[in-house]
């Protein structure tokens, strides 16, 4: 097994001048910085006050878990002989919060339109996704279940 570390830095933007004194006196709003990478300003859920015009934890969590499924199943559809000419996916994620205000993930949906090559085995490419969750790093560390939904279309 080899280990692999990755980083960000995470800078909280919200301070209005008086830091956390009162609960609504400061914004909920930070900025992911990596180094040589554009800068994503973020907020917090809109749900919780946040600004719905900046990706939120939620929003990253979905994405990075669809992206990370995309690229895996495009290595796995190389490898298959399986010729992928477009990918876009619109994941779906339901939460829940309970009385406390403590919050999860309780399931997620993949739902990937992708065009392939004509001539291309469509049970063989949707079985890929299956076999995605083997790899997929984002897909291996979540606590809750993915399900695959893919549609089809066949590339002219």
């Amino acid at each position: 097994m080899a280990e692999h570390e990755y980083s960000a830095r995470v800078v909280w933007t919200g301070n209005r001048g008086t830091g956390t004194r009162d609960y609504k006196g400061y914004a909920r709003t930070w900025n992911v910085e990596t180094p040589g990478k554009p800068v994503i300003p973020c907020s917090n859920d809109p749900l919780l006050g946040g600004d719905p015009a900046l990706h939120n934890p939620e929003d990253m969590l979905i994405a990075a878990l669809s992206a990370c499924h995309m690229l895996w199943f495009l290595h796995l559809a190389s490898d298959a002989g399986v010729i992928v000419t477009g990918y876009e996916d619109d994941p779906l994620a339901t939460g829940e919060t309970d009385a406390t205000g403590a919050s999860r993930f309780l399931h997620a949906t993949l739902r990937p339109r992708i065009s392939v090559a004509q001539g291309t085995d469509l049970k063989a490419a949707d079985a890929l996704h299956a076999r995605v969750h083997d790899y997929c790093f984002i897909a291996r560390s979540v606590n809750f279940p993915v399900e695959y939904k893919a549609r089809y279309r066949i590339s002219t």
